[in-house]
């Protein structure tokens, strides 16, 4: 059984002005255990990949199929909550909640509450350098970098087998930069998780055990 596959996929959309073909006939499939970084310049569909593969949308053919499953035929929303985390750029941390209630807030979506989810959410704040000082915290009270580590902690508790990650270091300095990174590689080759990074940075591509390069809405190569 495949874990993931993009199966021929094609997406377009329609703004103002034009129709855009986003992704153009793109095939490729993601194994568990490994990290992989899709690049290209903007505009070359690297992110509208990620959302199919993310199920936040549905190709207009082809399909994403996810441990057999087309994404077409199943419920989304779930596939998310249990399987596919989504790590943004601005972190999208709920405001009103504290570090650890954000990372509680995906464990109370799958059932998970009271002490066991209050001390796996704290194993999983401090395994990503979160310390017990800064659980209580609120995301503005935080730095960029500790906000998109507790981006990482919420996706770690909820148990999700795939992180997909959208530009995560395009918000930081170097240095938090690399240590986000360095987690997300953490996640893949010793934790067994399929981590999937869009970045527009060669750097951080070149860390990756396989590199998708998008051009124009198509797959131009891999390596």
């Amino acid at each position: 059984m495949e874990f993931l596959k993009a199966d021929n996929l094609t997406f377009s959309y329609r703004n103002k002005y034009q129709t855009v073909h986003a992704v153009k006939q793109v095939s490729c499939s993601f194994e568990r255990g490994k990290a992989y970084a899709i690049v290209g310049k903007s505009g070359s569909g690297k992110t509208t990949l990620l959302s199919l593969l993310a199920g936040l949308e549905l190709p207009n053919s082809g399909a994403v199929v996810f441990q057999d499953v087309p994404t077409g035929k199943m419920n989304r929303d779930r596939y998310r909550r249990d399987h596919a985390a989504v790590i943004y750029q601005n972190y999208n941390l709920f405001p009103l909640l504290t570090a650890e209630e954000n990372v509680l807030y995906s464990m109370n979506l799958k059932g998970i509450r009271g002490k066991t989810a209050r001390l796996r959410a704290k194993k999983e704040l401090e395994a990503v350098g979160i310390g017990p000082e800064q659980f209580k915290r609120f995301p503005t009270q935080l730095s960029g970098g500790e906000q998109q580590r507790v981006a990482i902690a919420r996706a770690l508790a909820a148990g999700n087998e795939l992180i997909l990650a959208d530009e995560p270091t395009g918000n930081l300095d170097i240095t938090n930069g690399d240590q986000v990174v360095s987690i997300l590689l953490r996640l893949a080759h010793e934790e067994n998780r399929c981590v999937i990074i869009v970045t527009h940075d060669l750097e951080i591509a070149a860390q990756a055990d396989e590199i998708l390069m998008m051009k124009d809405g198509v797959l131009e190569r891999d390596a």
